[in-house]
């Protein structure tokens, strides 16, 4: 596409997309924050002398931190998939600034990417707006660069977005099954991998290598009624002492569905037990079903995302 004259004037930016390693159809965010570029200011004098000098140190590039949600196309997917296998996959891209018309106006180029941290939105059967997915992204290298001019693809996906609600999911745990049937939230949580970062002679900007991933707890509600199997297990594992045994085979899932019924992504975890089992305060005029929070710990998470366009 050939890159038309970019327009001056100042604009408000209502649409920003991702590419990818050249690929420009990645997808569209709801929002994004971070991506800047700082400098520690280094501040030295000579012996008696009373003046002092000041010079800017390394550069240190912000995180990005974006709000996606069922929008973006395959690449994006492969890559969280990855991130949960453990394998921090580097890529290069730019996040573009675009306005009302969809015609680029701003770049922001990075280089070996990677990403940090993702969380998972509050799911609720009492909510049924739309709902996003934080995705932190740790880079080695940012450019700003002024915008094209041409008008960004938002990529085969952009109508799905209306499809994730929050009210549309499912929670299952192995050997619990009927128990999960009427959860009716899960709270939000945070996967987070440790970046390194590691300082070569002769490089501006530090190298960024990953370490491990932290599994955070799952917590979901289920009414009191159907409670009492995980009180039962809870009781015997943390207060008699029973010790669990251990499989490679998943231990329950987390499935959000469109608004035809198909899974929009799968969230498995292996390796799961009760950690806490927490009663609602009991109260006179509470007139809302009594619930019970199970909370769950796991080592390890996989993310699937079946909805795959052709490319």
């Amino acid at each position: 596409m050939v890159a038309k004259k970019v327009d001056k004037r100042p604009y408000a930016s209502a649409h920003f997309a991702l590419e990818l390693d050249g690929r420009q159809d990645i997808g569209l965010f709801r929002s994004i924050e971070g991506g800047g570029v700082r400098a520690d200011v280094m501040q030295y004098q000579y012996g008696h002398a009373y003046e002092r000098w000041r010079a800017l140190g390394k550069p240190k590039f912000e995180d990005l931190k974006v709000q996606v949600g069922m929008a973006m196309s395959k690449p994006f997917y492969d890559w969280i998939e990855k991130f949960f296998d453990g394998d921090a996959t580097l890529k290069n891209g730019a996040i573009v600034a675009a306005d009302f018309h969809y015609l680029e106006r701003a770049r922001r180029e990075f280089t070996n990417a990677m990403i940090k941290e993702l969380t998972f939105p509050q799911l609720s059967a009492k909510d049924s707006a739309p709902i996003y997915m934080s995705v932190g992204i740790s880079v080695e290298g940012m450019a700003f660069v002024p915008g094209r001019g041409i008008k960004i693809n938002p990529g085969p996906g952009a109508q799905r977005q209306k499809e994730w609600a929050p009210n549309k999911f499912r929670i299952s745990l192995d050997g619990y099954e009927a128990a999960c049937k009427n959860a009716s939230k899960v709270d939000s949580f945070t996967i987070k991998q440790n970046v390194i970062e590691h300082h070569v002679g002769g490089f501006r900007a530090p190298m960024k290598c990953a370490s491990q991933i932290d599994f955070p707890n799952i917590a979901f509600y289920v009414p009191e009624a159907d409670a009492q199997p995980f009180l039962n297990q809870f009781t015997q594992r943390a207060i008699n002492g029973e010790q669990r045994t251990h499989s490679p085979n998943k231990t329950g899932y987390i499935q959000t569905y469109d608004n035809e019924g198909d899974p929009l992504f799968t969230l498995e975890f292996f390796e799961a037990d009760i950690a806490n089992v927490s009663i609602d305060k009991l109260d006179f005029g509470n007139e809302d079903i009594k619930q019970v929070k199970i909370e769950l710990f796991t080592e390890r998470m996989r993310f699937t995302y079946p909805k795959y366009e052709v490319v």
